[in-house]
């Protein structure tokens, strides 16, 4: 089941950027409070008791039992939202949304495979995740830390729907059944690079036949023929 904490809080008259500056000085986190009849409260929380809390939780969800000071009566809230520093990640601002212990709520709860598929252990399949979160509805003393599912049974090509999922005693699931939460697929078989042809990658060779000897070449084409035999004599007796 999900933890269930108590935190000491203060009514926050301070508001403002300048206000959170000497909050934070003091070693002072903001906080609001808001959900069910009440209308949404300004608060302020010890930041090592934050981090305490926070370094103790395994999950995300988170029942807090608010102990207001002045108030007679304690409120049940969750954890809604934490804002985080940019640089070191220290906490901001806390947003805390109040329940009802008497009236169900609706949740993300973390979902994780337990064991090794026969289908990866014995024949190389690989395991793939679908969901990393199961949205379910409940009494927040039934809300569950996280859900695990046993994989082990799963051989090549099963799955595991949301509807296989053995859930908690009073947890009922918010997401749609027939979505796959594991299945085991089959190895990924490499094919074999095509050896690269020689010859295409030097390209044609070029073959020149062997001219006989005494062979005369042919003339080129446009070239001047030569001068005629008379010819040559005229020019010569000049």
């Amino acid at each position: 089941m999900a933890k269930q904490v108590k935190l000491a809080a203060e009514r926050r008259e301070m508001t403002g950027r300048s206000a959170m500056r000497k909050l934070k000085g003091r070693g002072i986190i903001p906080a609001i409070v808001y959900g069910g009849k009440d209308k949404p409260q300004p608060l302020q929380v010890s930041r090592r008791d934050i981090n305490v809390m926070l370094s103790h939780a395994s999950g995300e969800n988170i029942l807090v039992e608010l102990e207001i000071a002045g108030e007679k009566s304690s409120r049940m809230a969750m954890i809604q939202e934490i804002q985080h520093s940019p640089v070191g990640g220290d906490v901001l601002h806390v947003d805390f949304h109040a329940v009802s212990m008497d009236e169900k709520i609706e949740a993300d709860i973390p979902l994780e495979a337990t064991g090794i598929a026969n289908g990866v252990k014995n024949f190389g399949g690989l395991l793939e995740q679908n969901l990393r979160v199961l949205a379910v509805e409940c009494l927040p003393r039934d809300l569950p830390d996280k859900i695990t599912v046993d994989v082990s049974a799963l051989n090549i090509g099963d799955s595991i729907h949301v509807r296989d999922i053995q859930l908690p005693s009073g947890v009922a699931a918010k997401t749609p059944i027939d979505l796959t939460a594991f299945s085991v697929l089959a190895p990924v078989v490499e094919e074999e690079p095509v050896a690269a042809v020689a010859e295409v990658a030097a390209g044609p060779e070029v073959i020149k036949e062997k001219k006989e000897e005494g062979e005369a070449a042919p003339a080129a084409a446009g070239a001047a023929k030569p001068a005629a035999p008379a010819a040559k004599e005229k020019e010569a007796k000049k």
